[in-house]
């Protein structure tokens, strides 16, 4: 190894163990403080650069602002800009562009944030740098048919579509009689495309061409526009690399990671040395295939083409791109970020392949929280699934890397319409999901110079400094990066590893290509058994990671568990019917059975997946193998460990002992990480009824603590021991969360208790006699508001207040007998849209989700009180003013900006956004 890499080495190694885990030591001290807030515990943003027009004043001030309000990092996408500026525009990779790069990166590290770069601009890789050659490829196949004794008369050339479209590449020209017997007779054509083969009979001619899809990157900055980069060519890949490290110049920029968006790269399902490739791995010549290929009847010798051909596709984005992106980038002392979904390959084994796996939420979840808005003509037609995350976070898991990223909140709702507490039982979905390392989508870079709204995105939440909001979101982020400090201590701990059969996927006879996208998961995903295994399993109480063929073969039996990597370790290997199995992948899940590990067969998998030109004598292996496994009422004793046969999955689990979380049947949602001292749980109830209950958590524990992530305040809980580990009683109202740590050692934790909110002794009703005042907020501040009835303040015939966006201030005094030694908590019926509370002066907390509460104990004194409630409401309503009075505020280049369904976007004909407060506003003791 030459000095270089060494000294490489010595910076990524670092490196990753920051990011990585946290490693567990046996006995450690107990600990009952919050984990530390890191850097990469706060939530960071990407942070859209239009035009890549930014200038050192204002990236200095927006940093500092962003610091503020607690995001830990910024992800730099250069895009397309606002029109009037091009003055200001700054060319990609260019030395004023890097200048700006670079003091970005010091600006953000002075204040304790870190770096992303996009690897390009817009989206996907691309650029001005990728040349014809190294362009996103497809293979286009022209038919003809030759009659017996007849010369073709067509000659053999592209058809082109459009004029100015280059001519394509021929590559091959291949005869097929009606049984599909191939011969290639590339060589009897001349170059104007003139045939002069003339064997008897009549033969269906392909011609093979290579061609260009002619794809420009998405949404491309300044110096970004240019072809869409061939991901399944490794020259084309390092060219793109290359590229990077020459405008670097050797200069190590203190950026953290490169990212890669999803893979939307349309159309490209070939690469110039495609069938060299595909006989090499799969020891035939596809060429001969053809019709099999472009056939979609429901045929074995089409299915089975097809999967090959798929897996091809597969290996090289896997070897050629991501894989080898990595390595380049770890050259350069930098990370990998990606998000795999949308791509043709196997996305467990994409993920794993980079150091932090993103994912995506597109859309908006129905979640049955009584309060929670959720307007069909605000939401786009669309239906998350968490187990979709679940893919990013298995990799991680299963390979042990600690972060699991997300864009979070991609048209969640219409622009300007969504709230804190919509996000929150989203993000929550995903944390669930294992993410905890959340991306919002996103922040604009706009300048002091620009008016109100300022430079906006068309795809994002608009959670910039000119949203009313913001003075608010430090609360938002608080919450967030308190729970990712938990998130990511310790380790994951689930316990079942479920087996992806990607080959029956690859097996789809429609179509040619098979992306695996978020969009199209009632496709690919949710017919098959996998998922519904998964999924009733995790219903069940059950925490499960999805495992590859791949991955498989790394793991190890080891002391009765499957270890999959140095982090990660599993009790059982479930597989769900699967009607492909590779032999080598059968043979390594009888290995380590074979070790000691426990596994589950839901059902025989009945075939070995692609053609194979000895296709009996490879089944006979497979069977071979299988016949091997000598299963008794199901169950086979397999060296060491055990292999059953299973229709019952849980049953089945159940009697090896491995049981569910039963916390579960409560309606409650869980996650679970394991510390040195302990283990966290982190519950949420999305149900639309408060849970009140004793509930059983799996794990003995001498001692258990709540944590707030809202308040960051602590306590203890009573605990007692259960058949399956330790009992407690909890309380948690419609859309509540909490975290409680357990305890391994019997301890005595030396903090108070956790306040009962389950039966009140008292309740004040403070709703009358309030006055209003706005604070600051556009278009211009309303008159001040008396009111005998706490209210909002639209609505009431005001169209000033009804235009208003912004801040402003409820107040009151009331008189209040407080006891000592009890607890007092504040709850408002509806919030629009956050709340910062202050009692006598001090400051309470905020409160921005369902329910609207804060236990203000501390603050509530006997006798005279005086409350203040500042409230942020939404941008929708100046917004809407802005269009009603006909006043420009979105001029940009490219798609400019676009309604949730990417119409022209017009607010003028919105109905007026309730603002302020409304309903009840009571203190409710407790003993």
């Amino acid at each position: 190894m030459t000095p270089k890499y060494k000294g490489l080495l010595t910076l990524i190694i670092p490196t990753l163990l920051f990011f990585g885990f946290q490693q567990i030591e046996e006995k450690a001290p107990i600990s009952t403080e919050w984990p530390e807030i890191t850097q990469t515990a706060k939530p960071w943003t990407r942070w859209w650069w239009m035009g890549s027009a930014v200038d050192e004043e204002n990236l200095s001030k927006l940093l500092e602002t962003y610091q503020e309000v607690g995001l830990g990092g910024v992800e730099i996408a250069p895009i397309y800009g606002a029109k009037g500026f091009e003055d200001r525009y700054i060319d990609f990779l260019s030395e004023d562009w890097l200048s700006m790069l670079d003091f970005t990166i010091n600006k953000a590290h002075s204040l304790g944030m870190g770096v992303d770069m996009t690897q390009g601009t817009g989206w996907p890789f691309g650029g001005p740098q990728v040349n014809v050659e190294n362009a996103a490829t497809r293979m286009v196949i022209q038919d003809y048919e030759k009659e017996d004794g007849l010369t073709l008369a067509t000659p053999i050339l592209f058809q082109k579509k459009k004029e100015n479209q280059p001519d394509a590449k021929l590559i091959a020209v291949m005869a097929y009689d009606e049984n599909n017997q191939a011969k290639e007779i590339t060589s009897y054509v001349d170059d104007k495309g003139k045939l002069t083969w003339d064997e008897a009979g009549d033969w269906k001619i392909k011609a093979i061409f290579l061609d260009k899809t002619g794809q420009m990157v998405k949404r491309a900055a300044p110096g970004g526009v240019g072809f869409t980069l061939d991901h399944f060519s490794k020259s084309a890949v390092d060219t793109y690399n290359s590229h990077f490290q020459k405008a670097f110049s050797g200069k190590d920029y203190g950026f953290r990671a490169f990212y890669n968006d999803s893979f939307e790269v349309y159309g490209a399902d070939f690469t110039p040395n495609f069938f060299e490739e595909f006989e090499k791995r799969r020891g035939y010549d596809l060429k001969e295939y053809l019709p099999y290929l472009e056939s979609e009847e429901n045929l074995e010798i089409v299915r089975r083409v097809k999967s090959d051909y798929r897996e091809t596709i597969n290996d090289l984005l896997l070897n050629n791109f991501t894989r080898n992106w990595t390595s380049w980038a770890h050259n350069q002392s930098k990370l990998t970020k990606n998000q795999a979904h949308g791509s043709p390959g196997n996305l467990l084994d994409l993920y794993a392949a980079v150091d932090i796996p993103e994912c995506e939420t597109f859309g908006s979840s129905y979640f049955p929280i009584p309060g929670l808005r959720r307007d069909s003509a605000d939401i786009r037609n669309v239906d998350p699934d968490p187990i979709m995350l679940k893919f990013a976070s298995s990799a991680a898991h299963v390979t042990g890397k600690n972060l699991v990223s997300l864009e979070t909140f991609t048209w969640l709702g219409e622009h300007f319409k969504s709230s804190f507490a919509q996000m929150k039982p989203e993000v929550e979905q995903a944390f669930l999901a294992g993410v905890n390392h959340i991306f919002y989508h996103g922040v604009t870079y706009s300048p002091e110079d620009v008016p109100y709204p300022g430079w906006l995105f068309y795809a994002s939440l608009n959670l910039t400094q000119h949203n009313s909001l913001w003075p608010h979101f430090k609360g938002f982020n608080d919450y967030i990066a308190r729970s990712q400090a938990i998130l990511q201590a310790g380790k994951a701990d689930n316990e079942l590893l479920v087996y992806w059969p990607v080959y029956d996927v690859w097996a789809e006879p429609k179509g040619k290509m098979e992306m695996i996208t978020v969009h199209a998961v009632d496709e690919w995903l949710h017919p098959t058994e996998f998922y519904k295994q998964s999924k009733k399993l995790m219903d069940a109480g059950y925490s499960v990671d999805f495992i590859s063929d791949d991955m498989i073969s790394k793991s190890k039996a080891k002391n009765g568990t499957i270890q999959t990597s140095e982090q990660n370790s599993a009790k059982v290997l479930l597989i769900p019917d699967a009607e492909f199995m590779p032999t080598e992948t059968l043979r390594n899940i009888l290995k380590l059975a074979e070790d000691g590990a426990y596994v589950i067969f839901q059902s025989k998998p009945k075939s070995i997946p692609g053609l194979h030109s000895d296709q009996n004598s490879n089944e006979a292996i497979f069977i071979q193998l299988w016949e091997a496994i000598d299963f008794k009422n199901g169950k086979s004793k397999v060296g060491k460990g055990q292999v059953f046969l299973s229709g019952d999955l849980t049953e089945t689990l159940e009697s090896l002992g491995i049981y569910r979380e039963t916390l579960v049947d409560s309606g409650l949602d869980f996650i679970r990480r394991k510390v040195a001292d302990g283990t966290y749980y982190f519950l949420v109830n999305h149900t639309s009824e408060t849970v009140s209950q004793a509930i059983s958590l799996n794990t003995k524990s001498g001692a258990v603590m709540a944590m707030d992530p809202l308040t960051g305040k602590t306590g203890t809980i009573p605990s007692g021991n259960s058949n399956s580990g330790t009992s407690v009683n909890i309380f948690l109202k419609s859309g509540e969360s909490i975290f409680l740590k357990t305890f391994d050692d019997q301890v005595d934790l030396g903090i108070s208790g956790w306040p009962d909110y389950s039966t009140p002794s008292n309740v004040t009703d403070i709703s009358k006699d309030w006055k209003l005042s706005f604070t600051q907020g556009q278009p211009k501040l309303p008159a001040s508001q008396t009111m005998e009835n706490i209210k909002p303040w639209t609505g009431n015939g005001d169209p000033i207040a009804d235009d208003f966006s912004g801040q402003a201030s409820y107040s009151s005094e009331f008189q209040f007998s407080k006891t000592e030694g009890k607890h007092y908590l504040l709850t408002i019926d509806k919030v629009y849209e956050s709340a910062k509370i202050w009692i006598n002066g001090a400051y309470a907390g905020n409160t921005w989700s369902i329910p609207y509460q804060l236990d203000i104990s501390e603050q509530l004194q006997n006798g005279k009180n005086i409350i203040k409630i500042e409230v942020a409401n939404l941008m929708a309503n100046s917004i809407r003013h802005l269009d009603r009075k006909g006043i420009e505020w979105r001029n940009y280049h490219e798609i400019n900006f676009v309604t949730i369904d990417y119409k022209p976007f017009d607010a003028s004909n919105w109905n007026t956004m309730p603002s302020g407060l409304d309903g009840k506003i009571e203190i409710i003791e407790f003993d």
